[in-house]
């Protein structure tokens, strides 16, 4: 089967939640309540989707540098993916939902692609669009499956700190969080506010629509047009989370892969 790239519709997901080379991923969540993904998931989902939390899964353990959502440890990331049935060869269609405009969604397509698994996509509309058109959801657990997942990371994906301090001229720095936030007017997570000298803004709300649909490629290519003729593009947030809706809207765009500043604002206002 041809699997499509990075952006599945709720038709086309209807229609292949039986195929054993496809593993859908309930990824909702919330900042503000970190138990209101799983509850929500326990309540009802797409038939047969798996839940991986953010903190939990998608992340490792907070520590004094490094911003608020580090890299998951890839062994035991790796094993969670090989037990929830993603194979690498042949590679599976691992689909990612969430109800947040992608926020949680991405950040699952982007680690899948950084290490190496380019068969990801994410469903567009997320559970309301597929809620809303009708589609089932159940309340049932599915069984585990046998997969085998083997990390091949890209590690020129990620910038560190230093990275972003010595970027050169021509580095486009994107600040993905909200204009408040970027501004420094407000800032309801970290303990310092403001943004990273030199940063553009570019809110990562703004590549889809309310509904939760992502914008088409058109908009999306002009959009980041002003980043064409960058010799470089680097991307962050407040951890490394929404940025990966832009990493995703990018790719869409026909775009490289820009690099992620994983650690965002989190990890460089800890050393202010």
């Amino acid at each position: 089967m041809a699997h499509p790239r990075n952006l599945v519709t709720a038709d086309w997901l209807a229609q292949h939640l039986h195929d054993p080379d496809v593993v859908v991923v309930d990824c909702r969540f919330a900042l503000a309540d970190p138990h209101q993904g799983q509850q929500q998931y326990a309540a009802g989902h797409i038939p047969g989707a798996h839940y991986l939390d953010l903190n939990r899964d998608l992340s490792s353990p907070v520590e004094a540098h490094g911003g608020r959502h580090p890299l998951p440890d890839l062994e035991t990331f790796s094993q969670t993916l090989s037990t929830l049935g993603v194979r690498s060869t042949p590679p599976t269609l691992v689909v990612a939902y969430d109800d947040s405009r992608f926020a949680f969604a991405a950040r699952l397509w982007w680690l899948l692609r950084y290490l190496g698994h380019d068969s990801a996509a994410v469903l567009d509309g997320g559970w309301s669009g597929w809620v809303q058109q009708g589609y089932p959801t159940a309340p049932d657990l599915p069984p585990p499956r046998a997969g085998h997942f083997t990390p091949a990371p890209r590690p020129d994906w990620l910038v560190d700190i230093d990275a972003v301090r010595l970027r050169s001229e021509g580095t486009v720095l994107v600040d993905s969080r909200s204009p408040e936030r970027y501004r420094g007017d407000v800032e309801p997570i970290d303990p310092v506010a403001g943004s990273i000298p030199g940063a553009v803004n570019y809110f990562w709300q703004e590549v889809s629509e309310p509904s939760g649909q992502m914008k088409p490629p058109a908009a999306l290519a002009q959009h980041w047009a002003s980043l064409n003729g960058s010799d470089e593009v680097m991307v962050y947030c407040g951890s490394g989370v929404t940025a990966c809706v832009n990493l995703l809207a990018q790719t869409l765009a026909d775009r490289p892969m820009a690099k992620l500043y994983l650690g965002g604002w989190s990890d460089w206002c800890s050393y202010l």
